[in-house]
């Protein structure tokens, strides 16, 4: 995949339809508006400096209509190579105008309507950190507020591959790794750590417990057993055990954490 278009264009993104065959719409140098969406996850986004394709240049033709709807599809975010990234469904889209770009010859501004819960207010910064190599020192989560967190959380999820894709294999068992926990306030920065813990910045490895569970099935950076060595752990524990879950079960986050690394065989070392 070329990172830049025939007039010298950096491509920031590039859309897949989700149907059979992988019908593919086109790419975007910037997609203004994609992280304002509300509630129900319904945004309106502008494609600048966008050379759509197949159904989504087919739909151009037919603005206002009912085949101006494209359907699903894949929503991929590029790195500065033109390597992807990561990629968010995406679904009901509808394209509701169109423009010529000053991004290029050729190239058009084109509107969409979308739904999307994935993309969440707050990501964007963490999505260009990683794009633009900043994304390259632990710690850059620790001045989000919960918010903040929770966006970050989803970026790690959603790029967990191509941050691994240099060592997709998991760590040899029997290994320690360290967990900063002066940060730790919730279970949202306990994951945040512990992603970072295992997978270095920006690295994921869960995000709530269900999740943990799943990565210590093996698969994303670690399998058991293993041993976390979790620093300045005093004040994030009285945090933690106060911190329900939000299932059927009432007992405290950390209760439920430490009964889930001990049946996984991992070693906890509170200092």
């Amino acid at each position: 995949m070329d990172a830049v278009d025939s007039a010298g264009e950096e491509r920031g993104y590039a859309l897949t339809g989700d149907a059979d065959g992988g019908d593919f719409w086109g790419f975007a140098r910037e997609a203004r508006g994609l992280f304002l969406g509300g509630e129900d996850g319904l945004r309106q986004v502008e494609l600048l400096g966008c050379s759509p394709q197949g159904t989504l240049l087919t739909c151009l033709a037919h603005l206002g209509g009912r085949r101006a709807s494209a359907g699903s599809a894949h929503l991929a975010f590029l790195d500065a190579e033109g390597v992807e990234m990561g990629s968010y469904f995406v679904s009901d889209v509808i394209a509701t105008a169109a423009e010529r770009s000053r991004h290029g010859e050729g190239l058009l501004d084109v509107t969409v309507r979308l739904w999307c819960e994935e993309l969440l207010p707050g990501s964007a910064w963490v999505w260009e950190a990683l794009r633009t190599g900043q994304l390259n020192r632990k710690g850059l989560w620790h001045s989000l507020d919960a918010e903040g967190r929770r966006a970050w959380l989803s970026v790690a999820l959603w790029t967990r591959r191509y941050q691994r894709r240099a060592h997709p294999e998991d760590a040899a068992p029997g290994g320690v790794f360290t967990l900063d926990g002066r940060q730790v306030v919730d279970a949202d920065s306990f994951c945040c750590a512990l992603g970072e813990a295992i997978n270095g910045p920006g690295g994921y490895f869960g995000r709530n417990l269900s999740a943990v569970d799943d990565c210590l099935r093996g698969g994303f950076g670690a399998g058991p057993p293993f041993t976390l060595e979790w620093r300045d752990s005093g004040a994030a524990t009285a945090l933690l055990l106060s911190d329900r879950p939000r299932d059927r079960d009432t007992r405290a986050f950390f209760e439920v954490l430490l009964e889930i690394f001990a049946d996984r065989g991992v070693d906890v070392l509170l200092r």
